[in-house]
């Protein structure tokens, strides 16, 4: 059992650093591409980019935690791995695949990194509206050294 806990956190970890990844060059973007306050097609734009760019991160690392499943045979094929993954990053949870008894610890801790993916994701978009709606305060914050 510690052995998938290992295993679990690995790839939690994993997702982590992806998603960071994600995240930060979503920042630099973002800092590149002054947006006018308060325009709409121009700030929907950008709500599009950032959501496209968040959504890749998260396939990316639904395809990690499936290829590992498809590597230790828990799931039989690519297909049904990336299905599994996503239906458990994204608490879906249908039910109609399941891992092996073995793995089913792995399985749990995607959904809990899954959540906290998305809510990473959520406190980004919102960190991304606020800078649409208060501009001048998160420059000025910018230049404190705290960063968006």
């Amino acid at each position: 059992m510690l052995s998938k806990i290992i295993v679990a956190w690995s790839l939690m970890s994993l997702s982590v650093a992806i998603h960071a990844s994600g995240i930060s060059s979503a920042l630099n973007w973002l800092r590149r591409h002054a947006v006018p306050a308060v325009r709409f097609l121009p700030w929907t734009w950008v709500f599009i980019c950032v959501a496209g760019w968040i959504v890749l991160f998260h396939l990316i690392e639904i395809t990690v935690w499936a290829l590992f499943f498809v590597w230790k045979q828990a799931m039989p094929d690519l297909a049904s791995a990336l299905y599994f993954s996503a239906v458990t990053y994204t608490t879906t949870g249908y039910g109609d695949l399941v891992l092996p008894a073995e793995w089913r610890l792995v399985g749990a801790v995607e959904a809990l990194t899954g959540i906290l993916m998305c809510g990473w994701s959520t406190g980004f978009f919102f960190a991304v509206v606020s800078r649409m709606l208060h501009p001048t305060e998160l420059d000025g914050a910018d230049k404190k050294h705290t960063h968006l």
